[in-house]
């Protein structure tokens, strides 16, 4: 199939699946949004601005899983874990995140209202994940190419990681899509993140 049909064909099912997902989680989500509010300060979303395709400003939308003073957390961590961040922008045992933050974000719960992305266009279901604007500058002179597509909820890199995985890494695995998406790449993501949410996270 020609990219432009693809990509045709791919949003009208990004809208789809997403109105889809947003009916059937709305109790869920509504649970979720109270047991957020019971186990720490602050509101239930979070929203943040991040980088979409052709290098546009987005804001997207999760559940909340990190303290309301995370910024003041993370000045107060170790060296360590702060060039830990700045190599790779995540932290093994993370200090800012909730117990229930964990939770979401170990079965990927805290991705659901990013459904609302889809739907409004930022985003797709499968993509390369959206990331800040300085994570952009690390892809030198692929960095158009990385910004072509539309960020994804879940992704290539998103099912292949594994413990330890440089950033490097990382971006090897994002262009790997990016130059090689297709409707088969796609099936075999999805199918890989429900593989991924229960069996590999028990």
């Amino acid at each position: 199939m020609k990219k432009k049909n693809y990509k045709i064909v791919k949003r009208i099912l990004d809208i789809i699946f997403s109105i889809i997902g947003i009916i059937i989680f709305i109790p869920f989500s509504i649970i979720i949004i109270i047991i957020i509010m019971l186990n720490s300060k602050g509101g239930p979303i979070f929203i943040h601005e991040r980088i979409g395709q052709g290098g546009k400003k987005i804001k997207i939308i999760k559940f909340r899983t990190m303290y309301k003073n995370s910024d003041e957390i993370f000045q107060k961590m170790s060296e360590s874990k702060k060039k830990e961040y700045y190599e790779n922008y995540k932290i093994s045992d993370d200090e800012r995140i909730t117990k229930v933050g964990k939770f979401l974000r170990k079965y990927y719960i805290d991705e659901i209202p990013q459904l609302l992305n889809v739907l409004k266009g930022d985003m797709s279901i499968i993509g390369p994940r959206p990331v800040i604007y300085e994570e952009t500058l690390r892809y030198k002179k692929n960095r158009k190419k990385f910004l072509s597509l539309k960020p994804g909820i879940t992704g290539y890199w998103q099912v292949n990681a594994y413990k330890n995985m440089t950033y490097n890494e990382r971006i090897k695995q994002e262009l790997f899509y990016i130059e090689n998406f297709s409707f088969k790449l796609d099936f075999e993501i999805f199918f890989k993140t429900v593989k991924k949410i229960f069996i590999h996270n028990n």
